[in-house]
């Protein structure tokens, strides 16, 4: 049986790289057609993999009339097509590690809101010191672009910024629509409707984005390869490695991902940060890893 530490850290590279993927494809896209093809391509994997049992479940919702189901699931599907949005405007911006350490901001505010201890205030004024850091860093430097080419402007830098504290707060919101769906939908079938309402969400912005270029066959093939890595993949392996370790193990192994992040953007887009940068994502991920590490678990939900 493979250990929870490899399925979650194998789940952590996934992402990033296909994040990495998804900067490379910017230069022949927009982010936001990007963006459309990695929920579409999740979606319709999903979709066809577990029809079924997300047939049975969406006739039995509007059998029973649980409207109230239905709109977590939507209000979830919402959450990720904004999430996935913010997040490629802000790679198309500033680099790929800064930008998943200020997304980090969001898991770290819901372990912290689930904790009440005094030392939290600690990891919440860490984390604040990286991203001043980052910040104040990266507007005193010519940034890189997300692939790599062009330096960015202190506009171009501010916008990234703001879309991944955008892509930060729809995180937040992510991990509790996340248990509330799963408390209300059996299996995947509550992520598959969520993931074909982000898709649907995210339609009009994508397509007008993209437009013939969604069509030419490397696209949708880079797209598929998105959707897979970005998704599907680190869905599933985090999906088993929470079945055998408490959250919040798992919360301080996901800290790994700024520096996974970071590292991918190096190699894959030859994004460098400098040493002030670096230091800022170490301040960001010891204080995710110490508010996960103090965060209380969930209740089990009485029977």
């Amino acid at each position: 049986m493979v250990p929870p530490s490899v399925l979650v850290v194998t789940g952590i590279f996934s992402v990033q790289f296909g994040a990495g993927l998804a900067a490379k494809l910017f230069t022949q896209v927009p982010p936001a057609a990007v963006t459309g093809l990695r929920l579409w391509m999740s979606a319709a994997v999903m979709v066809l993999v577990g029809f079924r049992p997300l047939r049975n479940v969406v006739s039995g919702l509007a059998h029973r009339r649980a409207w109230r189901d239905a709109a977590v699931a939507v209000a979830f599907g919402v959450t990720l097509a904004v999430m996935n949005f913010s997040i490629y405007q802000s790679f198309a911006r500033i680099p790929l590690g800064i930008s998943v350490t200020v997304e980090f901001l969001g898991p770290l505010g819901v372990a912290v809101a689930s904790s009440r201890r005094l030392l939290d205030v600690l990891w919440v004024g860490l984390a604040g010191t990286g991203v001043a850091l980052l910040a104040r860093g990266r507007l005193n430097l010519s940034g890189t672009g997300a692939a790599g080419h062009g330096a960015a402007s202190s506009g171009q830098v501010v916008a990234g910024l703001a879309f991944a504290l955008l892509a930060a707060l729809a995180w937040a919101a992510y991990i509790m629509l996340s248990r509330a769906t799963g408390q209300r939908f059996p299996g995947s079938t509550g992520l598959a409707i969520a993931m074909v309402v982000a898709a649907i969400v995210i339609t009009p912005v994508g397509v007008a984005a993209g437009r013939a270029a969604l069509l030419r066959p490397e696209v949708l093939v880079t797209g598929l390869a998105i959707g897979l890595l970005s998704s599907i993949i680190p869905y599933s392996l985090e999906l088993e490695a929470l079945r055998r370790i408490p959250a919040r193990v798992f919360g301080i192994w996901m800290s790994l991902e700024p520096a996974v992040a970071a590292l991918v953007g190096l190699v894959v887009l030859g994004q460098e940060l400098t040493p002030r940068e670096w230091l800022a994502v170490g301040c960001v991920m010891a204080a995710c890893a110490g508010a996960a590490r103090g965060a209380r678990e969930p209740q089990a939900p009485q029977a």
